[in-house]
Parts: structure tokens; C-alpha cells; sequence
């Protein structure tokens, strides 16, 4: 597979009210691949979410390079957030439709393509509903129909199933692959579950857990689709993967003791 988006050196650093700074991430280099799911797997704080705002464009204060391919366009990449960010006083349909409106697509061209993917996302009936009137199972499948709408070449995912019962995110996570397997597009994701890293990833990036944080390790998933998440396969690169991410979590619960 070609690359379609390349991080060297990538670093960031915050800077708190009284200037004074802080490094979150340090020397991240990283080739992420056209039409494949990545994951980033790590203990809360590690510089997840962040590192994700970083590639998708969301945050353009960083030192280092993110290069993305000829073939890929980064203002044109979907991202679904974890606490769903749908604007309250839009419907279902509005709400989808707006990035459509922010990028000059035509009026008939938004209809198809928002029927589309409220199709996609069995959210035919709710178009006219605003989010309070929706369970934020039906908020993230808006959430998902909002990123898929742009048609883009990836889509990136902040932990966009933690806020979901275990049955609500076990559906949306299948439907996503079902979705991945038909359009090609890549798919990014953060999420702190190791289980939900190897039922989707084909490849999960570990970041420690001090500051400023770094990958240490990057894992390929060799598990063949569908997964089968009892399998002794599975529980295999369950335990390989813990043991990358074991000695993190236990820094993080040291230092954590000592505050």
C-alpha cells in the first residue's frame, strides 16, 4: 500500500497563561496507509487525541512535518468526535449537510449525497429531528454520516464509541467496517481499549505515557477478517499487545500515586 500520509519529527508543545511550556509529543514518525485502519492505543494524558488533531488540520501549531500524499486532499478528511459536536439548533440533515454548504458543493448534489448516508446510517426517518430528540447512539451515527458525507480519502476517529453502551458501539463498529470494506477510505482512530484496537486496526500504534510522550512501539494486527474476538487468536494479540501497553499504564499509575 502506498502512503498517504507521513509524520517526521512531529512535536508539540502547549503553553500555559503564564507562557510557560510544556511538551506533549516528541520525535512522533509515522507512515500511515492509503485504505488502512491505524489506531493510536495509549493511557489517558499520553497525547492521543492531540496528535490526532495535529493530523487531521485541527490544530496547525506543531514543529515537524505531516505530508500528505498528491492523491489525498487535507481539507477534505471526515473526523468523528467523541462527544458527537453536533450544533444543537440544526436537524439531522442540516447538521450533515453543513460541510457540504462550507465547501460550495450545489444544492442537488448535497440532497443526493446526504440521503445517501443517512441511508448508510439507518437514520432515513430521523432527518428532521434535532440532537436533544436523539440517543447518542443515533447522535454518533449522525456523527459518522457527517464525516462520510464529504466523501473523504480518511476519516479520522477520537475514541468516537466510549460514549456508547457496549451494545450500541459493538453495532456501530461492525457497520463502520462494513462500510471501510466497500469505500477503501483510511481510517484513523484513537481508543484506549485494547479490544476495540484489534477487532478494527490493521496496524495499532502504542504512545507512552510521560511527557512528553513518543510512539513506542507499532504493532501489526495479522488477525484475518471477520475477527473472532473469542478466538485463542485474538487473546494472543491481546496479551502481546498488553504487554506493549502494560509498562505505560504502570508509570502513569506511579506517578499518578505520587501527586
Amino acid at each position: 500500500m502506498s502512503t498517504i500520509l507521513h509524520l517526521k519529527n512531529v512535536a508539540k508543545t502547549f503553553r500555559d497563561e503564564h507562557r510557560k511550556e510544556a511538551r506533549i509529543l516528541t520525535d512522533i514518525n509515522l507512515e500511515i496507509k492509503e485504505g488502512e485502519i491505524f489506531s493510536f492505543l495509549g493511557a489517558s494524558g499520553s497525547g492521543k487525541s492531540t496528535l490526532l488533531r495535529l493530523m487531521s488540520g485541527l490544530d496547525k501549531e506543531f514543529t515537524g512535518e505531516i505530508v500528505w500524499a498528491p492523491s489525498a486532499n487535507p481539507k477534505e478528511c471526515g473526523f468523528v468526535f467523541q462527544q458527537f459536536a453536533l450544533l444543537p439548533w440544526l436537524t439531522v440533515h442540516q447538521n450533515i449537510e453543513l460541510w457540504l454548504i462550507s465547501r460550495n458543493i450545489p444544492l442537488a448534489e448535497r440532497e443526493r449525497r446526504v440521503k445517501k448516508e443517512l441511508q448508510v446510517m439507518k437514520l432515513e426517518r430521523a432527518g428532521h429531528l434535532y440532537p436533544h430528540e436523539l440517543s447518542g447512539g443515533m447522535k454518533q451515527r449522525v456523527g459518522i454520516a457527517r464525516a462520510l458525507v464529504i466523501e473523504p480519502k480518511i476519516i479520522f476517529m477520537d475514541e468516537a464509541f466510549s460514549e456508547l453502551d457496549s451494545y450500541t458501539a459493538q453495532t456501530l463498529r461492525q457497520e463502520l467496517l462494513n462500510i471501510w470494506q466497500e469505500r477503501k477510505m483510511t481510517i484513523v482512530m484513537v481508543t484506549h481499549i485494547l479490544e476495540e484496537a484489534l477487532e478494527l486496526a490493521d496496524r495499532i500504534a502504542v504512545l507512552t505515557s510521560d511527557h512528553p510522550s513518543t510512539i513506542s512501539h507499532v504493532m501489526e494486527n495479522s488477525l484475518s477478517r471477520p475477527r473472532q474476538k473469542r478466538s485463542p487468536e485474538f487473546f494472543a494479540h491481546e496479551d502481546k499487545l498488553f504487554g506493549y501497553v502494560r509498562p505505560h499504564l504502570e508509570a502513569k499509575e506511579r506517578r499518578d500515586a505520587l501527586m
